[in-house]
C-alpha cells in the first residue's frame, strides 16, 4: 500500500482513530449504520449542501464498477466493510451532527457541510488518477475521521497541524482539499508539513513543487538531497530567473549546488555538465575545460577520456554523478562533429578526403564514435572509415581494444559489425587460445547474451536480438552457439525462478527458433508479437481476399519528377491502371491474385493539394470498406510523420522509402503494431524503392507468402545501387519486436 503501510498497520489506525468500531468477518453482524430520525429534514437553506454530499456518496460507490449502494475499492471483505460505513453511515452522522448542533450558527454548518462534499468530490476525482499518485481508497475512513477531528478543532480555535502532520501524504491532503481550513492558525505548517512528505514520496517532482513554494523552511535541506539524484532537472531550475532559481544559487554550503549554480549561470554551463563529478573530485578544473571547450576534437577527446575514466570507476563500484549526462554528450558531439561530416561525403570517391576528420583520432575514440552512432551511421562510413581504421590504431587486435574500454558498449558494438558484417573479421582478430583453453572469441559471444537480465532497461537485450539475423545469415557457427547460450541461460533462469531473466530469454529464445521455419513457432500464440521472417499471403488480404496497398507520395519536385515512372511500371498485361480520379491512381491486377494499389497523386505542396489528394483517398477507401494492409512511403524525410498520422493501423508491412527511415519504426510500431518495418539508415531513392515496390507487388499477385529472407536476396540481385547495403529489412529489426514482447509479458508499457 501507498506510503509503506501494511493491512496490519491500516487496520491499526482504522481502528484507533475511526471510534473504534467493531469490525467483524464477513459472517457476524456489524454494527448498524447511522440512520436519521424519522421525519428528519435539514433547514431549506442548507437542502442543496446535503444533497450534494449525498450525491458525492453515491458516485463514489459507482467508481468501483459495481452496480450496487457499497463502494468496495480492495480485495479485502472485511476492509471493504469499514470503507463502506464510514462512507454511508459515518458521513450521515456528522453531516446529522452538524446540521443538529445548536451552538452552530447557520453560516458555521454550511462552511463544515461544504467542507464534508469537498472532502468527498476531492477523494472521487482522485480515484481516477494514476495508481501511486492518487489517495489510497483504504485510507477513507482515516481521512472522514480526521476531517472530523479538524473541524471541532479548528471550531475550538486551536492548531490542526498535529493531526494532518500524524497521518499519510495522501489522507492528509485530501482533508486540506475540503478548503475550509485555510483561516486555521495550524494551516501553513500542515501544508508545509505535506509538501515535504509529497517531495519525499515523488523527489522527480521536487522542483516543480518548490518553484511554486520556493519559501519552505525544509527547501535547502531537501535541494541538497535531491540535486544530486537529479542533476540534469536541478541545473535547468538553478538556470531560472525565477524565486526557486534565486534560492538554488543562494545555497553556499554545499560544493554540488554551488558548482551546478554556477555553471547554470554560465552561457557555457552545458560544456560543464558532463564533467561535473570530476570537478567536484577535483581530477578535471573548470579552466582546463575552458581551455578545450571551443576544440571539436580536444573536446571531444576529453568527453571519452572521461567516459573511460567513469568506466574504470564504476567497475570498482563508485558511480560517477551524472554519467548519463556524459554519454548523451559524448554521443551528440560524435554523430554532430564526425558522423554528419563523413556521411555527408559519402559519394567522394577520395577515402583520404571522406575521412581525413578522423585520422587524428585514437583506435579507443573511434570505438566510442561508432557505438555512439547506432542507427545514424551509413554503412560505408563505418566499413570503408571508423572500422578499417579503428583497427589499424590498435595493431589489427579488436580484444586489446576490448579491454582498452573496459567492454564498454561492447554488445552495442557487436550488434554493429554483425549488421555491418565485420563481425567475424573483428572475431578473427583476437588471440587464439592455449591449448584446452576456450576460444576468447567464443567467450565474448557467451557474454554477449549472458547476465542480461542485471543490465539497465532493455537495451542490451534488443541489441542481442537485432544482431542475430546478421549472425545466423554470415556466421553460421556462432549463431547455432549463440542460441545455444540463451537456451541454457533460460533454463538458468528457470531454475534460480529470476522472472526477468525467465522472460528476456524466454523472447530470445523463441525470436531465435523462428528464423529456422522448420520448427514453426507461432511467436503471436508465444509472444503476442507478429511473426518475424514472414508475412502470410492470407494475413494481407481484406474480406474479399483483395489485398490493398496504399502509396502517399508527396508534391515536391522529385515526388512530381518520380510518379510517371511509378505509374507506368505497371504497363503490362498483368495490371490495369485507373486514372479516372484526379485525386489519385489505382493500379488492379489482371491475372492472379486480387490485388490493388491506390497512389495519391502528388499535387502541387505549394498550395497543401498534395495532402488533399491524400484526404480524398482515405476517405474513398474507407467508405468503400478497403482496409490497407501494405503502405509505402515514398517522400523526403520530412514527410514521413505525415504518412505514419495517415497510414492504416492494420498495416502488416510498412516500407519507408524516405531517407533515414529506419529511425521512425518505434513511431510506426505505436501506430501499426503488427507492421513488418523496411527503412533505410541514410538515403532513399528510385533505385532500390522501385525494385522493391515491383517486387512485391508481383509476389502479392501470385498469392506468395513474403518470406524476408529470400525476398532480401530476390531484391538483392535485381538492385545494382550501393545505397541499398543500408537499407534495413524486417527480420534485422529484432530489437524492437524484443521490447514489444517484454512490455506485454510484464505489462509495463504499451506496444
Amino acid at each position: 500500500m501507498k506510503g509503506g503501510f501494511s493491512q496490519l498497520v491500516l487496520w491499526g489506525i482504522i481502528l484507533l482513530l475511526c471510534r473504534a468500531y467493531p469490525l467483524y468477518a464477513q459472517d457476524s453482524s456489524v454494527q448498524e449504520p447511522f440512520l436519521f430520525p424519522q421525519g428528519y429534514r435539514p433547514e431549506f437553506r442548507r437542502e442543496l449542501n446535503h444533497e450534494q454530499i449525498a450525491a458525492e456518496q453515491r458516485a463514489i460507490c459507482k467508481a468501483d464498477g459495481l452496480a450496487d449502494s457499497l463502494f468496495t475499492p480492495t480485495g479485502d471483505v472485511v476492509l471493504n466493510q469499514a470503507i463502506s460505513y464510514s462512507l454511508l453511515s459515518e458521513v450521515n452522522r456528522i453531516r446529522f451532527q452538524i446540521e443538529t448542533d445548536a451552538t452552530l450558527d447557520h453560516r458555521l454548518k454550511v462552511n463544515y457541510l461544504y467542507g464534508l462534499q469537498s472532502l468527498l468530490g476531492y477523494f472521487r476525482e482522485q480515484l481516477t488518477q494514476l495508481r501511486g499518485q492518487r489517495v489510497n481508497p483504504a485510507y477513507l475512513p482515516l481521512i472522514i475521521a480526521n476531517y472530523e477531528l479538524c473541524f471541532k478543532t479548528d471550531l475550538r480555535g486551536e492548531s490542526i497541524a498535529p493531526i494532518i502532520v500524524a497521518l499519510p501524504y495522501d489522507a492528509g491532503n485530501n482533508i486540506l482539499a475540503a478548503r475550509i481550513f485555510e483561516s486555521n492558525l495550524g494551516y501553513s505548517a500542515a501544508k508545509e508539513n505535506l509538501l515535504l512528505k509529497y517531495c519525499t514520496l515523488f523527489p522527480d517532482k521536487t522542483f516543480i513543487t518548490l518553484q511554486q513554494y520556493p519559501n519552505v523552511s525544509f527547501a535547502d535541506s531537501i535541494l541538497k538531497v535531491v540535486a544530486r539524484s537529479y542533476p540534469r532537472q536541478f541545473y535547468d531550475y538553478a538556470a531560472a530567473s525565477d524565486r526557486l532559481g534565486q534560492r538554488i544559487r543562494s545555497i553556499k554550503d554545499d560544493p554540488f549546488v554551488q558548482l551546478v549554480a554556477q555553471m547554470a549561470s554560465s552561457r557555457s554551463g552545458q560544456q560543464y555538465f558532463p564533467f561535473v563529478d570530476n570537478i567536484l573530485k577535483g581530477r578535471v578544473t573548470v579552466e582546463q575545460i575552458d581551455q578545450v571547450k571551443e576544440d571539436t576534437l580536444a573536446y571531444y577527446r576529453l568527453l571519452v577520456a572521461t567516459q573511460m575514466d567513469y568506466v574504470d570507476r564504476a567497475l570498482q563500484g563508485d558511480t560517477a554523478l551524472e554519467y548519463r549526462a556524459l554519454s548523451r554528450r559524448l554521443e551528440d558531439k560524435a554523430r554532430a562533429n564526425f558522423v554528419t561530416v563523413i556521411n555527408g561525403l559519402h559519394n567522394e570517391k577520395d577515402l583520404a578526403v571522406r575521412f581525413r576528420i578522423l585520422q587524428p583520432l585514437s583506435a579507443a575514440e573511434l570505438y566510442y564514435l561508432a557505438v555512439s552512432s547506432d542507427g545514424s551511421i551509413y554503412t560505408s562510413s563505418f566499413v570503408r572509415g571508423v572500422y578499417p581504421l579503428m583497427m589499424s590504431k590498435i595493431a589489427g587486435r579488436g580484444d586489446s581494444l576490448l579491454m582498452q574500454v573496459r567492454f564498454d558498449k561492447y554488445r552495442k558494438f557487436i550488434k554493429m559489425a554483425a549488421a555491418f558484417n565485420t563481425l567475424d573479421q573483428f572475431l578473427a582478430s583476437f588471440v587464439k587460445a592455449a591449448p584446452g583453453k576456450e576460444d576468447p572469441a567464443n567467450i565474448l559471444m557467451k557474454a554477449f547474451v549472458k547476465n542480461l537480465e542485471r543490465t539497465e532497461g532493455l537495451e542490451d537485450g534488443a541489441d542481442v536480438a537485432d544482431s542475430y539475423a546478421s549472425i545466423a545469415e554470415t556466421l553460421q557457427p556462432v549463431a547455432r552457439r549463440m542460441l545455444q547460450n540463451i537456451e541454457q541461460n533460460y533454463q538458468e533462469a528457470l531454475a534460480k525462478q529470476n522472472t526477468k531473466g525467465v522472460i528476456i530469454y524466454r523472447i530470445l529464445q523463441n525470436l531465435f527458433w523462428s528464423a529456422d521455419t522448420a520448427r514453426k513457432v507461432d511467436l503471436t500464440k508465444e509472444l503476442g508479437i507478429p511473426p518475424v521472417y514472414q508475412v502470410p499471403f492470407r494475413d494481407l488480404g481484406n474480406d474479399s481476399g483483395r489485398v490493398v496497398v496504399q502509396l502517399f507520395i508527396y508534391g515536391d519536385k522529385d515526388g512530381i519528377g518520380v510518379f510517371p515512372g511509378l505509374v507506368n511500371m505497371f504497363s503490362g498485361q498483368n495490371w490495369k491502371i485507373d486514372q479516372s480520379s484526379k485525386y489519385w491512381v489505382a493500379v488492379h491486377s489482371a491475372r492472379g491474385k486480387k490485388v490493388s494499389l491506390y497512389m495519391n497523386r502528388p499535387l502541387p505542396e505549394e498550395t497543401n493539394e498534395d495532402a488533399k489528394a491524400q484526404e480524398e483517398l482515405n476517405l474513398f477507401l474507407a467508405q468503400q470498406g478497403l482496409v490497407p494492409r501494405v503502405t509505402i512511403n515514398r517522400g523526403h524525410s520530412y514527410n514521413a510523420p505525415y504518412t505514419i498520422a495517415q497510414m492504416s493501423p492494420a498495416s502488416k508491412i510498412v516500407f519507408m522509402g524516405s531517407c533515414g527511415g529506419y529511425n521512425m519504426i518505434h513511431d510506426i510500431l505505436q501506430k501499426a503494431p503488427d507492421a513488418h518495418i523496411i527503412g533505410t539508415k541514410q538515403i532513399a531513392d528510385a533505385p532500390v524503392n522501385n525494385p522493391f515496390l515491383r517486387l512485391l507487388m508481383e509476389k502479392l499477385r501470385n498469392g506468395a507468402d513474403i518470406e524476408w529472407i529470400s525476398f532480401w536476396k530476390e531484391l538483392d540481385s535485381m538492385v545494382t545501387d550501393k545505397i541499398f547495403e543500408d537499407y534495413v529489412p524486417p527480420h534485422k529489426n529484432l530489437g524492437a519486436l524484443f521490447i514489444k514482447a517484454y512490455t506485454k509479458a510484464t505489462g509495463t508499457g504499451s506496444n
